[in-house]
């Protein structure tokens, strides 16, 4: 690639930045992390996170200056502005003044995208070619976004509106993006993937009925029934209880055929729950193979779970 001298510092050499906002914020300039004095105070670090949020755009002196005091700005807020800027230069590109990545533009500043690689930039470059590739390129680029965003964006700042506002739609992205990578897993049969992508997208958001459909389904593929009704019943009751939904026809499926899996096997619970599909008439028609076990009367239905009711509510001896 063929660089001009605005790309370069005094020296010559052209200053790339590899940055990390996905979890604690870090800056290396070649082999070198810079240190917070390096970036200046808080409000100087500030800034470069608001522009490297929005790489490669330009952002207003007003905007910034917005979104570092609020709407009780200091007088001199402009000229405390450019001063920050100055020091921040310093530190990310010296030598260069005002011609490395953090670039005056259209009456703000702006980070150049072309020399800065950012991590949430890759994040967001991974999911967009996963939605719109096949699905075993897919899933390598779902896990490997999901890699990326390992922790949350700009975990080190707290205190600041603007940025839990943008760490709560990046949280957003990063569960849609398990729910995909579930999916995926599960339509190349890759089930205990699923699983595992499922469950940690349920827990940053249980209203899920994508990642419970998938969890369901995930461990039935793994023959794994009894977990699979349980993960059933409580999608059915957060969806009832937060939603007042029931859960989704093909999930109502995987529970019924993951009743009769669990009632054909000829343990306790399995003698249990073919008995209550008997009395609710879902035992099916009587069709089975050669060596199944014989579908239970209705009487014979009652008399076993009436057994199974005496020894579990019975006081120990």
């Amino acid at each position: 690639m063929t660089t001009t001298g605005d790309d370069r510092t005094a020296g010559g050499r052209q200053v790339r930045l590899s940055v990390r906002v996905l979890g604690p914020l870090e800056v290396r300039r070649g082999d070198r992390t810079l240190t917070a004095q390096e970036l200046g105070g808080p409000k100087q670090r500030q800034i470069l996170e608001i522009l490297l949020l929005q790489l490669g755009t330009p952002v207003s002196k007003d905007r910034l200056v917005e979104l570092l005091w609020g709407d009780r700005p200091p007088a001199a807020a402009l000229q405390n502005l450019e001063s920050y800027v100055s020091v921040l230069r310093r530190g990310l590109q010296p030598g260069a003044g005002r011609s490395g990545p953090l670039r005056t533009a259209n009456g703000g500043y702006v980070m150049d995208g072309a020399v800065v690689d950012l991590d949430l930039h890759r994040f967001e470059l991974a999911v967009e070619r996963a939605r719109r590739s096949r699905a075993e390129a897919a899933y390598r680029l779902w896990c490997a976004a999901l890699e990326l965003a390992s922790g949350p964006l700009l975990e080190n700042e707290l205190r600041c509106e603007w940025a839990e506002h943008q760490r709560e739609l990046h949280g957003a992205r990063v569960v849609e993006a398990r729910v995909s990578a579930a999916e995926t897993a599960l339509e190349l049969g890759l089930h205990r993937e699923a699983v595992e992508h499922a469950r940690a997208a349920l827990a940053g958001d249980r209203l899920l009925e994508r990642a419970w459909a998938v969890l369901v389904l995930g461990l039935e593929g793994l023959g794994r029934p009894v977990e699979g009704l349980q993960a059933y019943e409580r999608c059915r009751r957060v969806l009832d209880q937060e939603l007042g939904c029931a859960p989704s026809v093909a999930l109502q499926a995987a529970h019924t055929r993951m009743l009769h899996a669990t009632a054909s096997t000829g343990s306790e619970l399995g003698q249990v729950l073919s008995a209550l599909l008997v009395l609710h008439g879902q035992a099916g028609a009587p069709d089975g193979l050669p060596g199944d076990p014989v579908p239970l009367a209705r009487h014979e239905a009652a008399t076993v779970l009436q057994a199974f009711l005496g020894r579990t509510l019975s006081p120990a001896a």
